[in-house]
């Protein structure tokens, strides 16, 4: 029988939000409690929370969002590579993880998996996360879907938001929030499924690993 490994964060409203964005709120609008036929709750939050991906349409004006990208691209074979205690993913560390030649979806874990195991809402800045020349490599390596460990693919406040526009402009899809507390380096297979949000520039997603 198939193994699988929920790589999904628990929605809540305790969890760290990116800065600016709002916290997920979940109210009952109908209980049972209260007389109704059912419960019924109302959900409201940003779509780049938690467990998230960003679409095209993130940071290149006019293109695709979350309903336009292929299911080819979010279901199938995946490597799952750690960088151990790196303070960023640059191309050393790319080239040292010795990906098979047809590798297309990369998942990264780093120390930034620890950080989900801590109580409270804090966001932290410090994280791990890709450099724009890794960005370059991802790309002409023809990787079509990368992930990281933490809320954003790239280093907070990097100037120009350089490697989300050279990644979602060659048209990989970025995949955040990963939680890969519990997942060994290796070979998997990925379904990672977005809300289909007609024209939404991302979208939460539940990722699940075969392996």
């Amino acid at each position: 029988m198939p193994q699988y490994m929920d790589i999904t964060l628990t929605i809540h409203p305790h969890m760290p939000v990116w800065p600016g964005d709002p916290t997920p709120e979940v109210t009952r609008m109908r209980s049972i409690a209260e007389g109704h036929v059912c419960n019924v709750s109302r959900f409201a939050a940003g779509v780049h929370l938690g467990t998230h991906l960003d679409a095209p349409l993130h940071f290149i004006d006019g293109a695709g969002g979350v309903e336009t990208l292929a299911l080819e691209t979010l279901i199938g074979p995946a490597v799952v590579a750690d960088v151990g205690d790196a303070d960023r993913v640059d191309v050393s560390h790319l080239e040292a993880m010795d990906l098979p030649a047809d590798c297309t979806r990369l998942l990264i874990k780093s120390r930034n998996s620890a950080l989900w195991s801590r109580p409270g809402t804090e966001f932290h800045a410090d994280y791990v996360a890709l450099t724009p020349e890794a960005a370059d490599w991802v790309v002409a390596r023809g990787i079509k879907l990368v992930g990281i460990d933490y809320l954003s693919i790239e280093r907070y406040k990097e100037p120009g938001h350089v490697t989300h526009h050279k990644l979602l402009g060659a048209g990989v899809i970025a995949v955040e929030g990963l939680d890969l507390r519990g997942v060994e380096p290796g070979p998997y297979k990925l379904i990672c499924l977005p809300m289909k949000i007609a024209g939404s520039d991302g979208a939460f997603v539940r990722a699940v690993l075969e392996g």
